[in-house]
């Protein structure tokens, strides 16, 4: 084989390669722009979850506080049943101190189940601010992502490239 026809061999070859690298790099853009935009899709579904359990916290939440108030009110009824049986005036200044002492406790109770509801509730909707953050970032860096850009910029590096081993050839008198 000739000198020239090795050179002119060689730059087939990697023109080849180097339009193979192009569409290469055109899908592989492609698909990492699809992938962002799945993974914002997906963060979006999981904020829309995050929020949805926010608001089962909140509503298992006023249930358990409802609970709480009503175990107290039985309380405060069997007290007052209990005091009552035992002959204790119901107005007296100890059976008044008694039932303020469970209706105080009662209501430390419900505000202790509707604070720790608040809490989680609060945790659940951080977790869907974070995703919906997510979401955005994913959805911009897809926009960012040319695949004709990223096409471009492998045919001119490889263009440019064989441009160099092109005059290479020429100079050594090759081609």
């Amino acid at each position: 084989m000739s000198e020239s026809s090795a050179a002119t061999a060689s730059l087939s070859a990697q023109g080849a390669g180097l339009a193979m690298q192009t569409v290469g790099s055109y899908y592989a853009a492609k698909g990492q722009k699809m992938q962002l935009k799945l993974q914002a899709r997906m963060a979006e579904l999981n904020a829309k979850m995050a929020e949805s359990q926010a608001r089962d916290v909140l509503m298992q939440g006023q249930r358990a506080e409802q609970a709480v108030r009503m175990k107290g009110a039985q309380v405060k009824s069997a007290q007052r049943v209990a005091m009552g049986a035992s002959g204790v005036d119901l107005a007296s200044e100890t059976a008044a101190a008694l039932q303020t002492s469970t209706d105080f406790l009662s209501e430390l109770d419900a505000n202790t189940v509707k604070a720790n509801a608040l809490r989680a509730a609060w945790g659940q909707r951080m977790e869907a601010v974070n995703y919906r953050g997510q979401a955005i970032m994913g959805r911009a860096q897809a926009r960012a992502i040319s695949p004709f850009m990223a096409a471009t910029g492998t045919l001119l590096a490889g263009g440019a490239q064989m441009a160099g081993q092109y005059a290479g050839f020429k100079e050594s008198g090759a081609i």
